[in-house]
């Protein structure tokens, strides 16, 4: 059943400071879930500092949970990039919008140079942020999919339906902030959607933070060898 907080209740105070300090308040309402075994995925670059504070607080059997990025791409429509008409995650299918599809008079057999650059570029990052590194082993495991934020959903669709075909035991989506509309969609994908504020009033997820900089490869990579460490 998912647990979602509306508006500012729950004691939640907006804007967050901080990706830090968003996850340290998102891992207050994982703890309680008693997850086993739990692997923390995070969708880069703006939810892994969001994640690695969740993975810090999250054990099982004395140890933190493990942290992975799953790496996503936007797909964007060819004539203005910026609007997304899909998104993919690694080890998963193109997830189109198919009502905005309709909306362009698009089909995804027009889109299949730009998914496959999308998908060599994903490609390209997980080398980045993983080298040599395979993504953990999800069967049987509690995973939690860590975003700093739904706005529209889309990469998130991709990657809860990409982790969902690698068979976990339970499935959460976590996320600080979300727009209602899209937390209420993305129920259907995970088995529990925790999100700690869904204002009324969303424009952008980096309205919701005090401090909200654009992230580098180099900041997603020393995260990860921090939680390793």
């Amino acid at each position: 059943m998912p647990l979602t907080s509306p508006d500012l209740s729950g004691g939640v105070r907006l804007p967050f400071t901080d990706r830090a300090e968003a996850g340290r308040l998102l891992a207050e309402r994982l703890v309680p879930l008693c997850l086993e075994d739990p692997l923390v995925l995070a969708l880069p670059r703006g939810g892994v500092p969001v994640a690695f504070e969740v993975a810090a607080r999250l054990t099982d059997a004395g140890a933190k949970a493990e942290l992975e990025v799953l790496v996503t791409r936007k797909i964007g429509y060819p004539f203005q990039p910026e609007l997304g008409v899909g998104a993919i995650a690694e080890g998963g299918d193109p997830v189109f919008d198919d009502a905005l599809l309709d909306r362009l008079s698009l089909t995804p057999e027009d889109l299949a140079d730009t998914v496959w650059r999308e998908r060599a570029e994903l490609e390209r990052r997980v080398d980045v942020y993983r080298g040599r590194r395979s993504l953990p082993q999800a069967q049987g495991r509690a995973v939690v999919l860590v975003d700093d934020g739904l706005a529209t959903g889309g990469t998130a669709r991709a990657a809860l339906r990409a982790v969902r075909r690698l068979d976990p035991a339970r499935l959460v989506l976590a996320v600080p902030v979300g727009a209602g509309r899209t937390v209420r969609a993305l129920e259907e994908e995970a088995d529990e959607v925790v999100v700690l504020a869904v204002p009324r009033s969303f424009y952008a997820v980096g309205q919701f933070y005090h401090h909200f900089e654009q992230l580098t490869d180099e900041d997603v990579i020393s995260l990860l060898a921090g939680s390793r460490s």
